[in-house]
């Protein structure tokens, strides 16, 4: 099925050292009319892999080399000639699109403009928030876990409360004390973190410590924790701007790209009819 004509440990020899300027290629094994040359192996073997290791590395390539070869002949003379015909078009297609592609996301890359004014933004979302809609429950909440028999309970507690911005700024300074914490309340958590944060909180009783507007104290065996859900908006509703916020700008570029490939495309095509490149006959 296959030959070797140079032993492994000689390939692995020369995958360290590149072959001299002006020698020939060397052949390392054959199928049919096709060779597989020394300067194919290089790179195949990280460096560093034992010598076992990098036989074995080196001999399965070459066999899989030889496997598809063997496999490509035998295709080319059992599928019919209408089937090779009709995969030859596809992979002539196939390079068309590949170049088109590569060429396009070039043009685009090197033209298109990324930077959105807040006031499209804006004008984006509310001509279309119909279409974002949550797939989950967002929740705005602050939080803090500390140990229940802290001396400063009393002190953090009523801060935690009032909630301006003074007393949040000294429960800031204050945090390495806690074991966890979050304070900014105008940013949108889903509510698998709100889980991971707060334990205590599972689907099942969601509804009891999770809707807008709501403060308690949790105690567990050790800690304690203070929460002030801010907001809560369910499944299915129009999601809030700031948190698609990234969604809003990835669309916008998106849309521009689409509008600049398009204007591109037209240009293209006007320039090659004016050029008399291009012809419709009828």
């Amino acid at each position: 099925m296959k030959r070797y004509l140079l032993p492994l440990l000689g390939l692995l020899a020369f995958s360290c050292n590149d072959a001299g300027e002006g020698q020939k290629p060397q052949a390392v094994a054959r199928v049919g009319d096709a060779y597989l040359y020394r300067d194919d192996l290089k790179g195949i073997v990280p460096a560093g892999t034992p010598k076992e290791d990098s036989i074995a590395i080196v001999k399965s390539y070459i066999d899989r080399w030889a496997s598809q070869k063997l496999l490509y002949s035998r295709a080319q003379v059992n599928l019919s000639k209408e089937k090779q015909e009709e995969y030859d078009e596809l992979i002539r297609q196939y390079k068309v699109d590949l170049y088109t592609k590569a060429y396009m996301e070039e043009i685009v890359k090197s033209r298109v403009d990324t930077v959105i004014a807040e006031e499209e933004l804006v004008k984006y979302y509310n001509d279309n928030k119909g279409n974002f809609r949550t797939t989950g429950t967002l929740v705005r909440l602050r939080y803090i876990r500390m140990d229940k028999e802290h001396p400063k309970l009393g002190t953090v507690k009523s801060r935690f409360g009032s909630g301006n911005k003074k007393d949040l700024k000294a429960l800031n300074d204050m945090a390495i004390q806690f074991k966890s914490y979050a304070f900014n309340d105008t940013t949108w958590v889903e509510m698998n973190e709100v889980y991971s944060k707060l334990p205590f909180i599972t689907p099942d009783n969601r509804d009891k410590y999770i809707g807008s507007g709501i403060s308690y104290q949790y105690p567990d065996s050790t800690d304690v924790y203070l929460v002030k859900v801010s907001r809560v908006i369910d499944r299915n509703q129009v999601a809030p701007f700031e948190y698609i916020r990234p969604t809003l700008e990835q669309v916008i570029i998106n849309n521009r790209k689409l509008e600049l490939i398009k204007k591109f495309e037209k240009e293209i095509t006007d320039d090659a009819i004016k050029d008399k490149k291009y012809e419709v006959y009828k």
